[in-house]
């Protein structure tokens, strides 16, 4: 049995939340089962497996041992009382398409906000489109129309973010499953952005969590993974699904996020305190026009941060005073942070996302949908803080 209980620190459940005491060979790291096939010793063995007598693995597509840990692990820190299952994906959108697709189906209809990661709305809006899916979006904490969105019958799912992407807004996740339980509608929150460390939307009656572990709980931007976590029931039937579709995690990147979750604890409280810090000190800067931070009082949705979170992440996004090439002469000035995207590790990496998700539209499109030229999101890793807020401040002086 697993070495933790509810009632221990986020550390110690970092460490030993979901894992067996005794491993193979006494190794104290999980092993790789680098496999594709599974045999059996016998014809009575394979029976007793089909009639589930026994629970092991058969055929790589649908479960390797090394993934199986690791999903034991995530779904150990997402729901300490051992009441979710998890099921591991090769990355974030894997989890995502694979989750719509097994509960919407053709003729149906579901909810996103606009403030979903892009390539969600992209994923919706076009190929889910061409299988008779219907949908809404409806702008992101908006109780009233995302309760005017809802079809009887119709609707199937709500889905949304929290925090957002890149603005960073929280959803009232009390507000969202009491709508959704009026209509009889799952809700799915990607939580990737507050990981299990600073919100666990399952307590709040939300159906399914997803995140994106290639983010903070992989944690050092050398793997890509996704998991979607909630009732065992519903992960079952996804798991079908999965071995359908074929999107499955390989063990080289589950061992990763096993090795990557033991510091998660750890690294979360950095990114939460740095993350904060440099809110506080781009908030002050006399060059910054806004920052989206909702550790920040000035946040829209500072409140019900407050009330749901532990901690806000180490995303820090902001608008500089300027326009598109002076905001990007800004990011070249900086001296720590690299310029790429993905967020969540420990390097920090900061972006334009004017330039480096909408680059192929006009300024006044990407305005459009809410992409204004000069928002910066920088992603804090786990330099100190007093490193970077003295980096942003030199670039911010030669605005």
């Amino acid at each position: 049995m697993p070495d933790t209980t509810p009632d221990h620190g986020p550390s110690t459940a970092a460490v030993h939340a979901g894992e067996p005491r005794q491993r193979v060979e006494h190794s104290i790291t999980p092993a790789i089962f680098q496999a594709a096939t599974y045999t059996f010793v016998d014809t009575a063995a394979l029976i007793d497996f089909q009639e589930g007598r026994v629970a092991r693995e058969e055929y790589g597509r649908y479960g390797n041992p090394t993934v199986r840990a690791a999903e034991a692990k995530l779904a150990a820190l997402e729901s300490p009382q051992g009441d979710a299952a998890a099921l591991l994906c090769p990355s974030g959108m894997s989890a995502i398409t694979t989750t719509i697709l097994s509960m919407v189906p053709s003729g149906g209809h579901l909810i996103l906000t606009d403030d979903c990661y892009r390539r969600t709305r992209q994923f919706v809006q076009t190929l889910l489109a061409r299988l008779g899916v219907e949908h809404t979006v409806v702008p992101a904490c908006d109780y009233a129309a995302l309760a005017d969105a809802v079809r009887p019958g119709q609707t199937r799912l709500i889905l949304s973010e929290s925090p957002t992407n890149p603005y960073l807004r929280v959803a009232d996740l009390s507000q969202v499953v009491a709508i959704a339980r009026q209509h009889r509608v799952k809700t799915l929150i990607d939580a990737t952005f507050a990981t299990p460390h600073n919100l666990r939307p399952l307590d709040h009656g939300i159906d399914l969590v997803i995140h994106s572990c290639t983010k903070y709980m992989g944690g050092h931007n050398d793997l890509l993974a996704g998991v979607v976590i909630g009732n065992p029931e519903i992960i079952s039937a996804l798991r079908q699904s999965q071995g359908i579709l074929g999107g499955i995690c390989d063990p080289h990147s589950a061992y990763l996020l096993m090795r990557g979750l033991k510091t998660f604890a750890l690294r979360m409280d950095r990114h939460n305190s740095t993350g904060m810090a440099v809110a506080r000190f781009l908030e002050s800067h006399p060059r910054v026009v806004r920052v989206h931070y909702p550790g920040l009082e000035s946040h829209p949705d500072h409140a019900v941060a407050i009330d749901q979170m532990r901690g806000f992440g180490g995303v820090v996004s902001f608008e500089v005073e300027g326009d598109l090439e002076s905001t990007a002469r800004f990011i070249d000035s900086l001296r720590i942070p690299y310029i790429a995207p993905s967020l969540g590790g420990v390097e920090s990496l900061v972006e334009q996302p004017a330039l480096m998700s909408f680059y192929e539209l006009t300024s006044e499109q990407r305005l459009a949908v809410g992409m204004r030229d000069n928002l910066v999101r920088l992603s804090c890793g786990i330099e100190d803080a007093e490193d970077l807020i003295a980096d942003l401040k030199q670039a911010l002086e030669q605005l």
